[in-house]
């Protein structure tokens, strides 16, 4: 039996509120497919099955506001038979689930032996109380709320990681004349942003310096072998989100510029999905459009580095990185910004 829990969207996520079911009892499903849509403190979000399956059951109803780690759904796993299982009312197990009855064990008094809501609360202890379940947040309060998330993440990691930070002004006269030229040949919509090359070469600076790239969790850290670059965009309604552009390192500028531009577009219009939100190995911040010339990030756990772009001044941009001590030190963290100088010192080879 697979049990499909509501997964964990960010650092600053503890809750979140299904929206809307994309299966039903019976459905197949493969790994990587949307079967749910979840509303978080951030964005409305699809949110994919990581396993094959049959859906057996369908636990949480669309509008409930649920803890994540909730078990939402139940499937069968290839090859496996449906087992009987007592007939229980949606509302009798949500009742069961906050009184903490197992209604397996209940004797049902309704239809065909289905245990009811009554069932349950007969079967319950007097002192019992339930479980608070988290109210839904108002659509006029998404931006406190989103605030309040954020606030809670950069909170915790102010707390936990001891950042380092260094700077390096990068000369760019060569990627800037390679970008002219090479947007001159192209298409209006197939153009490049420089945005694009500072992404890639961070990506592969990753690959030179792996412990900027991962996770730390349970007290150690976790190198990843795909690079999967968060990428910080300001929403319309105030806020932030960083989804993934995953296995950056592997992919050419047209590739990566065609991905951003539709994460843009999707992260504003709230249609993300989970694992863009879950899968950050690095995060990119560039905050040269609104002409600041330095940005010192704050790492988002459980990502162990962030790197910035400032506004591109006289042709050189301030390139910055934030680093957690634990897993780096500053020596190294030099040498990865070093990395990203140089390899943007030639573009054509990005």
């Amino acid at each position: 039996m697979i049990e499909f829990k509501l997964p964990s969207l960010g650092a600053d996520m503890e809750q979140g509120k299904l929206l809307e079911w994309k299966v039903t009892p019976g459905d197949k499903v493969k790994r990587g497919d949307v079967v749910a849509i979840v509303d978080t403190s951030k964005a409305a979000v699809d949110v994919e099955i990581w396993q094959d399956g049959v859906v057996q059951e369908l636990i949480t109803q669309p509008g409930e506001t649920v803890p994540v780690g909730t078990v939402m759904a139940r499937l069968l796993a290839p090859g496996e038979s449906a087992v009987q299982r007592r007939k229980v009312s949606p509302a009798a197990r949500k009742r069961a689930a906050e009184l903490g009855v197992d209604p397996e064990k209940l004797a049902g008094t309704g239809p065909e032996g289905a245990v009811t809501l009554e069932d349950v609360e007969k079967q319950a202890k007097p002192a019992a109380a339930p479980a608070a379940v988290p109210a839904a947040v108002p659509a006029a309060d998404r931006a406190a709320e989103m605030r309040k998330a954020i606030a809670a993440a950069m909170s915790r990691s102010k707390r936990e990681i001891p950042h380092y930070y260094l700077s390096e002004t990068v000369p760019l006269e060569r990627a800037s004349a390679w970008l002219e030229a090479e947007n001159a040949r192209r298409p209006l919509p197939e153009r490049l942003l420089m945005a694009v090359l500072f992404i890639k070469a961070t990506a592969l600076a990753c690959k030179e310096y792996p412990e900027m790239n991962g996770y730390y969790r349970d007290g150690a850290f976790h190198p990843s072998a795909a690079v999967h670059v968060g990428v910080a965009i300001s929403l319309r309604q105030g806020g932030l989100v960083a989804p993934a552009i995953h296995d950056v390192q592997d992919k050419a500028l047209s590739a990566l510029m065609k991905d951003l531009a539709d994460l843009v577009k999707r992260a504003r219009a709230g249609s993300l999905r989970s694992s863009e939100m879950s899968d950050p190995t690095i995060t990119v911040t560039n905050l040269g459009e609104g002409g600041v010339e330095t940005v010192f990030g704050i790492i988002y756990p459980p990502q162990v580095a962030l790197a910035g772009f400032g506004a591109v001044r006289n042709k050189a941009v301030v390139a910055s990185v934030s680093g957690d001590h634990r897993v780096s030190d500053g020596h190294r963290g030099a040498l990865f910004l070093g990395a990203i100088a140089r390899l943007l010192q030639e573009p054509e080879k990005l």
